[in-house]
């Protein structure tokens, strides 16, 4: 019996359960598993399976139980080598239609009135990972706030200087990889040393609670979700 898929085109991703055959990969429209990525339809299919999907589910549901899987299913693929580039580029690009209908359909619903508040967000320097990012800025967007997103392998210094110029009172910080965390550390020395007024969030697979603690972080954010009532609790 093979697990549920996810419904994003290139980031349908097959489980395999305890105890079964299933198979872990890519499967195209067809829903077939195993297939490969040249197989899986495009940006257009991949945008009207999100949309379909957000007809019967709430945005963050999506994220959370869909998406976020998918994406975590496809980057471990990758690193354990079942996965490869064109399909890792295939997903990122699927993910991006997701993320333009979840940003339509929370407009489209009201909750993004205005701007709540300021929040600078960036993957740390020496990581490239940002998919994860993009999804938290995607949610906070959506939910009201001016997000300044500051792209991958950041220097501190930036980061510093863009919570200096835009006041924001919450930085949110993203690493992967373990090598990088040090300079996660770095960069929340970085804040404190210039004496300004932000609280600091951290998530990334190599986190935890404990971690992000040691690290001098303010909070731990498991996913977009706890990053956006973070927000709320914060900004308001």
């Amino acid at each position: 019996m093979v697990p549920p898929a996810m419904p994003f085109g290139s980031l349908w991703v097959v489980y395999q359960l305890p105890g079964q055959q299933g198979q872990h990969g890519l499967v195209g429209a067809a829903g077939r598993p195993g297939k490969q990525a040249d197989a899986c339809p495009g940006q257009g299919t991949d945008r009207a399976a999100a949309d379909a999907a957000l007809t019967m589910r709430e945005p963050l549901d999506v994220v959370n139980t869909s998406l976020i899987p998918a994406l975590d299913a496809v980057g471990d693929g990758f690193e354990k080598g079942t996965v490869f580039l064109p399909q890792l580029l295939q997903a990122a690009t699927a993910a991006q239609a997701a993320f333009e209908a979840i940003k339509a359909k929370i407009a489209a619903s009201g909750q993004a009135q205005g701007s709540k508040g300021k929040i600078v967000i960036a993957t740390v320097k020496g990581d490239v990972h940002d998919i994860g990012k993009n999804i938290v800025r995607v949610i906070l967007e959506n939910y009201g706030y001016d997000v300044l997103d500051l792209g991958r392998d950041v220097d501190p210094e930036r980061v510093v200087e863009a919570v200096r110029q835009t006041g924001a009172k919450l930085v949110g910080l993203s690493a992967l990889m373990t090598t990088t965390v040090p300079n996660m550390q770095a960069t929340i020395e970085a804040l404190h040393a210039a004496n300004l007024d932000c609280k600091v969030m951290v998530g990334g697979a190599v986190l935890t609670p404990d971690y992000a603690r040691d690290i001098g972080a303010d909070y731990y954010c498991k996913d977009a979700k706890a990053s956006a009532d973070l927000a709320k609790q914060l900004l308001g």
